[in-house]
C-alpha cells in the first residue's frame, strides 16, 4: 500500500513539474511581452516630452495635465473592462485591448496642441483599461498559490524592464528628427505603437483563456492543474450588480487600493518625470536614455529576488511594507540633490522600492479574494490605486513651474509611500490577511 502511494505521489510530482514548466514557458513570456509593450506606450510620453514640449509650447503643468488625463479614463474603465473579460474570455478581450491601445498610441504622433494632447491621452486610458488587472486575474486562473507571487513578479518585472530597455530606444528615436518631415517624438510614438497591434492580432491565435483550453498540456497535466486550482478556491458564481458594488467598497478592497496607490504614484511619477530630471543635470537626449535605464535595471532584479523570497516564505506583508520604506528613503534623498551620481543613486533606491512592492502586493490581493470577487476586487484595487497616477505627475509639473525645481513635487510621494507602508502594517494586524481570515466573497 505504501509503495503504491509513493509511486502515485511520484507521478503526481512529475505531473506538477511538467505542467508548471509548460505553463510558465507559455503564459509568462506572453504576459511579460504584453506588459512590456503596454508600459512603453504608457510612459514613452515622458521621453517624447524632451522635444515635444518645446515644439508644441507645453509648460510643465500642461504636460502634467496631459499625463494625468490618461488615468481619468483608466480609473473609470478598469472595473467594467475586467467584468467584460470575464464575460468574453481572456483571449478575445486582451486582444481587443492591445489592438485599440496600439492604434490610439500611434495617434499621439499627430497631436497639435493641448486639446488634442489631452483628448488622445483620455482615449488611450480608456483603451488600455483592464489590461493590467486583467492579466493579474488571468494569472490567478493558471498558477496555484505557491507559484503566484513568482508568476506575478515575472509579469510586473516587465514594468522596470520596459524602462530599462525602452529608455535607450526612446532616446535614440528622438534622434530621427526630420525623417520624412516628422519630428523625432512623432517617430517615437509611431514606431513604439506598432508592436501592440501586432501582438493583439497574435493573441487571437495563441492565448487559451483557461487551462482546460490548453492543447499543449497533456490530459493528465490539465486534470492536475484544474484540480489544484479548484481546491484553492470556491466554484465560480455569478456576481450581481449589488454584489459588485459591495465588493468595490469593501474596507479590505479600499485598504489594498490605498496601498497600491503608493506604488502607482511613486513609480509613474518617476517614469514620466525622471527623464526630464536627469537631462536637467546637463545630459543629451541620447545620454539621458542610457542613464535613465540604470534605476530600472536594479528594480527588475530586486522584483524577482523579492518575489522568490516571498513565495518561499509564504509571507506577503513585510515583503510589501519594507519596499515602501525604501522608496520613501530614496525619494527623500533626491530632494536638494543637484549632481548626477548622487541623484541617480537616490533615484535607483526609490525606483527599486516602488517596483519591488508590486508582486507581493498583488499576491496578497489575490489571496484575499474569492473566485467570485476577484474580477471586480482586483480591478477596483487598480482603478482606485491609479488615481495616484493621475495626481502625482500633475503635482510634480505644478511644482516645477512654481519653483523651477522638481524637488518639492517629490515630497507628496514620500508621504504617500509612508502611508502605504503604514496601511500594510495595520492590515497585518487584522484578520484580513491572517491564515484563518474569511476571504471576501
Amino acid at each position: 500500500m505504501d509503495g503504491d502511494l509513493s509511486a502515485d505521489a511520484g507521478v503526481r510530482d512529475g505531473t506538477e513539474v511538467s505542467a508548471m514548466r509548460k505553463v510558465l514557458l507559455r503564459i509568462i513570456p506572453f504576459a511579460v511581452v504584453g506588459m512590456f509593450i503596454s508600459y512603453i506606450d504608457r510612459v514613452n510620453v515622458g521621453f517624447a516630452a524632451l522635444e515635444m514640449n518645446r515644439d508644441l509650447g507645453f509648460s510643465a503643468t500642461v504636460f502634467g495635465w496631459g499625463v494625468s488625463a490618461f488615468f481619468v479614463t483608466l480609473c473609470l474603465c478598469e472595473v467594467p473592462s475586467n467584468i467584460m473579460m470575464k464575460r468574453f474570455g481572456a483571449r478575445i478581450w486582451i486582444a481587443r485591448i492591445m489592438i485599440t491601445w496600439g492604434i490610439i498610441s500611434g495617434a499621439m504622433a499627430f497631436i497639435t496642441g493641448v486639446k488634442s494632447f489631452v483628448f488622445v491621452r483620455l482615449l488611450l486610458g480608456a483603451a488600455e483599461a483592464g489590461f493590467f488587472p486583467g492579466i493579474i486575474l488571468f494569472l490567478t486562473l493558471w498558477f496555484p498559490k505557491e507559484y503566484r507571487a513568482k508568476a506575478m513578479a515575472f509579469f510586473v518585472m516587465a514594468l522596470p524592464v520596459s524602462n530599462f530597455i525602452g529608455s535607450p530606444i526612446s532616446g535614440a528615436l528622438l534622434e530621427t528628427e526630420g525623417w520624412l518631415g516628422l519630428h523625432g517624438w512623432q517617430w517615437l510614438f509611431l514606431i513604439e505603437a506598432a508592436p501592440a497591434v501586432v501582438l493583439g492580432i497574435f493573441t487571437l491565435f495563441w492565448l487559451p483563456s483557461t487551462p482546460k483550453e490548453a492543447a499543449w498540456l497533456t490530459d493528465q497535466e490539465r486534470d492536475w492543474l484544474s484540480e489544484r486550482l479548484d481546491s484553492e478556491r470556491e466554484q465560480p458564481a455569478h456576481v450581481s450588480v449589488m454584489g459588485a458594488w459591495r465588493i468595490m467598497f469593501d474596507p479590505r478592497i479600499l485598504a489594498l487600493a490605498l496601498i497600491y496607490s503608493g506604488s502607482v504614484g511613486c513609480s509613474y511619477a518617476m517614469s514620466y518625470w525622471q527623464p526630464q530630471m536627469i537631462r536637467a543635470l546637463g545630459l543629451t537626449n541620447f545620454q539621458t536614455g542610457f542613464v535613465n535605464a540604470i534605476p530600472f535595471g536594479f528594480a527588475a532584479v530586486a522584483m524577482v529576488l523579492g518575489a522568490r523570497h516571498s513565495d518561499r516564505r509564504q509571507e506577503r506583508l513585510w515583503h510589501t511594507a519594507l519596499p515602501f520604506f525604501v522608496c520613501a528613503l530614496g525619494l527623500a534623498a533626491c530632494v536638494g540633490l543637484t549632481t548626477l551620481v548622487p541623484t541617480v543613486c537616490a533615484l535607483t533606491v526609490a525606483v527599486v522600492g516602488s517596483y519591488a512592492v508590486k508582486a507581493p502586493l498583488f499576491a496578497l490581493t489575490a489571496e484575499s479574494l474569492s473566485e467570485q470577487a476577484s474580477p471586480v476586487g482586483i480591478a477596483q484595487v487598480c482603478a482606485i490605486g491609479n488615481i495616484a497616477g493621475l495626481v502625482c505627475p500633475l503635482l510634480i509639473g505644478w511644482a516645477k513651474d512654481a519653483s523651477g525645481s522638481f524637488s518639492i513635487g517629490l515630497l507628496p510621494m514620500v508621504a504617500l509611500a509612508l502611508i502605504a507602508a503604514a496601511t500594510t502594517i495595520v492590515i497585518g494586524r487584522s484578520t484580513v490577511v491572517s491564515s484563518s481570515r474569511p476571504r471576501l466573497t
